[in-house]
């Protein structure tokens, strides 16, 4: 009523086949794979590396302050050598 049956999945399923072949398939299915794979971890890391920077940080007892006037003395650095 309405709805795609298994024969109609199965008979386009074989024309998708047909039209691409197995192995260009079996490479579609592995780069999305990986794609997906990719995000997932990138997803996950993303909190993880600013929980880490963030505990890192107060740890060490920097603040954003630190950091840029650090940022300014490396780059005063690297000009007076070139």
């Amino acid at each position: 009523m309405g709805g795609i049956s298994i024969w109609q999945l199965l008979i386009i399923a074989v024309i998708v086949v047909l039209l691409f072949g197995t192995k260009k398939l079996r490479n579609l299915g592995t780069d999305l794979g990986s794609a997906i794979k990719g995000f997932k971890g990138a997803v996950t890391d993303e909190p993880e590396k600013k929980e880490a920077a963030t505990e890192e940080d107060s740890v060490n007892g920097d603040s954003l302050g630190d950091k840029t006037a650090q940022n300014s003395k490396v780059s005063e650095k690297e000009k007076d050598q070139v």
